[in-house]
């Protein structure tokens, strides 16, 4: 029970931990909420700022060219002024200076023209940009108001998040607190239970020390002496090192079970760039080379699974009861064979390898920077399977003590293991570096012009399984490199004596021994049954020969003392009610007694003297009655004696007397069985209570984990659709950035084109005013 609570603790300690996490993460996604909208916010008002600066800048420039285009109209009227006169001149007569001056002025008329012209196209264009600006700002108006609602909705969402988190909190601190004074009393039983174990410890000290004595005293002969019997001795088993190894070979497992899952996704995504390469579509789509390689990739989950199953068929024999020593584990030689197999595949495929990327460097799309990264990949594809070569070396020397006991000293074992974890870490080196080339030349072949989208996303798929592969491959180095401490202590495991090494041979016939040696222990340990007297024996001997059907004789012989127990049992409860009723009856009696000799005290008081009284003859009325009495009385206790021997009886002779007896008997019996009935009713109760409060606390317990998860998931969603909301406004932002940026580089062009039109206008107009006053000063003259 302790036990269940206890994991009911921790369990409400870990949900609290993850809610209270949790709830900092979404406090950190709110105030992150909230500071993107104030972002935002601020943004659009500067964007406002901006595009009423624009809209000033327009009205100014609306009345500039207003102020021009009357300008424009009096220097018209001017100039129409000036023609009428210059007609009537021509009337009375022309020369020829005067018909020059008339076709200049006749051109600077048409370039007016098409001044004016190009002035009043400018300014419809100029409308038609403010009224699509004014558009795109009421359309951002509207998305802005959409947003902030949105982010409105979110806020409030949060708070209310936040707020029920709050009172989680609360109620998780309260139920925390409660916790931890259970645990207050865990702690302080298991210091009593501390205290217990060292008196135990103390008392199993002792008890080792006179086991020894007595060893050393009676057993004179050593079992050590020659070496051959000796390795069939079961060694002293150390459990801490076979939880120790199972340990390590589990997180080995795992190691390599994700090396397993990269590599076989590197040669599937291998095999299909060999499909999709080369580029150029001139050139046929697979060489005969590339088919074979292609045809040998596809073969490499027949190398690689073994290596997953070798491994899991070496941790499963690796278990609290077997020895794990080097020459004992015969599973580590499968493993380092399907490891053998998987290097000979891989100098299989390596030259296809290297010729794959050579064909891809004759290809003419193939620039000097690919060729340089695929010459370097060439280099990182030998140094991995020499890696993997060297790796299999090792592996099979470990594997060669389960086979022969000389192949391998055993004291260069830890040699191996120290060079396995330097191999692992060079494979890890290997491994990241050929994973930058890759990254490298996916990035150079990025920039290609005819690079399709297959052989992008192959190449992501080629880079993110060599990634894996570099992970998995880090994590095993520094596996091996934290617990090669372990790999090349000694085991703790040698024949008695500590002279030489297990052999191999006989490690089976060891392992039986120590399988018999542990069976005989737990056979030893059972407690021994009842032994029945041998005179008892002896008298019963007879009948057990002699009867045919002894096993249902002692089925029934059980089966009547369970019978007989239960007719004890009830005997005894009636006794006890029976000496309750004594007691009562006696109690009854005494008073009784009392209350005659206070009576007869007072006859005879009465009467005549005491004396006379007790001289009275045997047959006088009064000593008769007393005597009748007490006859009577014993009679009755005689016949009341005989009823209470039977079993279940509790039958009186129905006297006067004895009917407050019999009465106060039935309530003595109702009292006893109302008793026994409130106290089992109690018990139910309370177990009741007790199994309705832990169901109540579990439903109650299932519920809440069932909302939080929901709650979770929610909430994930909500970020995620937020988080995505986030990244389409600031989108959004950027592009309608980018666009007032341009159309604002586009307007100021605008205007610095036509402030250039109308200075040359007003250059013009100069012109023509100093060469209509010029004409006018001569027709004076003239005059």
């Amino acid at each position: 029970m302790a036990a269940d609570l206890q994991a009911k603790y921790t369990k409400l300690a870990l949900e609290y931990s993850k809610l209270r996490a949790q709830n900092q993460v979404l406090k950190k996604g709110v105030v992150d909420e909230q500071a993107s909208s104030t972002s935002l916010k601020d943004q659009v008002k500067q964007r406002e700022q901006s595009l009423r600066k624009v809209e000033q800048e327009m009205d100014s420039l609306t009345f500039r060219n207003q102020q021009l285009a009357k300008r424009v109209e009096l220097l018209q009227e001017e100039l129409s002024a000036s023609e009428a006169k210059g007609k009537k001149s021509k009337n009375k007569g022309d020369s020829p200076s005067q018909q020059g001056l008339q076709q200049t002025q006749s051109v600077f008329d048409e370039d007016l023209q098409k001044k004016i012209q190009e002035n009043e196209r400018l300014h419809i264009q100029h409308r038609q940009q403010e009224s699509q600006l004014k558009v795109q700002l009421e359309a951002l108006e509207r998305d802005h108001e959409q947003h902030q609602a949105v982010v409105d909705g979110l806020t409030s969402k949060y708070m209310d998040t936040i707020e029920r988190l709050q009172s989680d909190k609360a109620r998780l601190e309260v139920k925390s607190q409660t916790l931890e004074r259970e645990a207050k009393e865990c702690r302080a039983r298991t210091e009593e239970c501390q205290q217990q174990l060292r008196k135990c410890q103390s008392e199993l000290s002792r008890q080792v020390k006179k086991s020894s004595i007595v060893i050393q005293e009676k057993v004179p002969f050593n079992d050590t002496k020659f070496s051959d019997y000796n390795s069939l001795n079961v060694p002293p088993h150390n459990r801490r090192h076979q939880l120790k190894a199972r340990d390590v070979a589990g997180q080995a497992l795992g190691f390599v079970q994700d090396i397993v899952a990269a590599l076989l996704n590197f040669h599937s995504y291998t095999e299909q760039r060999v499909h999709i390469y080369p580029l150029d579509s001139s050139i046929e789509p697979i060489s005969p080379l590339n088919q074979k390689f292609s045809q040998y990739l596809h073969e490499n989950a027949a190398y690689v699974r073994p290596l997953e199953e070798g491994l899991v068929q070496l941790h499963q024999s690796i278990t609290e009861d077997t020895v794990t020593v080097l020459e004992t584990v015969g599973k580590l030689k499968d493993f380092a064979d399907h490891f053998t197999s998987y290097t000979h595949f891989l100098q299989k495929i390596l030259p296809y390898q290297l010729k794959s990327l050579e064909e891809e460097c004759w290809t003419p799309l193939c620039t000097s920077s690919l060729t340089s990264k695929n010459q370097e990949l060439q280099s990182d594809m030998k140094r991995i399977t020499s890696l993997f070569d060297k790796l299999h070396s090792y592996i099979s020397l470990l594997a060669l003590p389960s086979v022969r006991q000389d192949s391998m000293p055993q004291s260069s074992s830890s040699a191996v293991f120290t060079q396995l974890a330097a191999c692992l870490h060079s494979l890890h080196d290997a491994v990241k570096e050929m994973s930058t080339h890759y990254s490298q030349k996916a990035s150079l072949e990025q920039e290609l012009s005819t690079i399709t989208q297959k052989l992008r996303t192959t190449n992501e798929c080629l880079l993110a399984s060599l990634g894996s592969l570099t992970s998995s491959t880090g994590k095993i180095a520094t596996f091996f490199s934290n617990n090669l401490d372990f790999f090349t202590s000694s085991t703790g495991y040698s024949p008695r004596g500590g002279a030489g090494a297990l052999n191999p041979l006989q490690a089976e016939s060891m392992l039986g021994n120590k399988k018999k040696a542990s069976d005989y222990m737990h056979a030893i340990r059972k407690p021994r049954p009842e032994t029945v007297p041998y005179r008892e024996a002896l008298l019963h001997r007879r009948v057990l020969t002699s009867s045919t059907e002894s096993r249902e004789g002692l089925t029934q012989q059980v089966v009547a003392s369970q019978e007989k127990i239960a007719r004890l049992e009830q005997e005894k409860e009636h006794w006890l009610l029976e000496a309750q009723l004594g007691r009562v009856r006696l109690e009854k009696e005494s008073q009784r007694i009392h209350d005659l000799e206070t009576q007869l005290s007072s006859a005879l008081g009465g009467g005549s003297s005491p004396a006379h009284s007790l001289g009275q003859a045997p047959g006088s009325p009064a000593l008769t009655s007393l005597e009748d009495g007490e006859v009577e009385e014993r009679g009755a206790g005689k016949e009341a004696m005989l009823s209470n021997s039977l079993v279940g009886m509790l039958t009186t002779t129905p006297t006067n007397e004895d009917v407050g007896d019999e009465e106060s008997r039935e309530q003595l019996i109702k009292t006893h069985y109302m008793a026994r009935v409130g106290e089992l009713t109690t018990q139910l109760q309370v177990s009741d209570s007790k199994a309705v409060n832990f169901h109540a606390e579990c439903r109650a317990l299932a519920k809440r984990l069932a909302i939080a998860e929901k709650s979770r998931e929610t909430l994930t969603e909500e970020i995620k659709l937020a988080n995505q909301n986030i990244t389409r406004l600031q989108d959004e932002l950027a592009t309608t950035k980018r666009s007032y940026k341009e159309q604002l580089s586009m307007m100021s062009d605008h205007l610095c084109s036509m402030n250039e039109t109308l200075s040359k206008q007003r250059e013009e107009i100069d012109t023509l005013k100093l060469g209509s006053k010029g004409h006018s000063k001569l027709l004076k003259k003239s005059r």
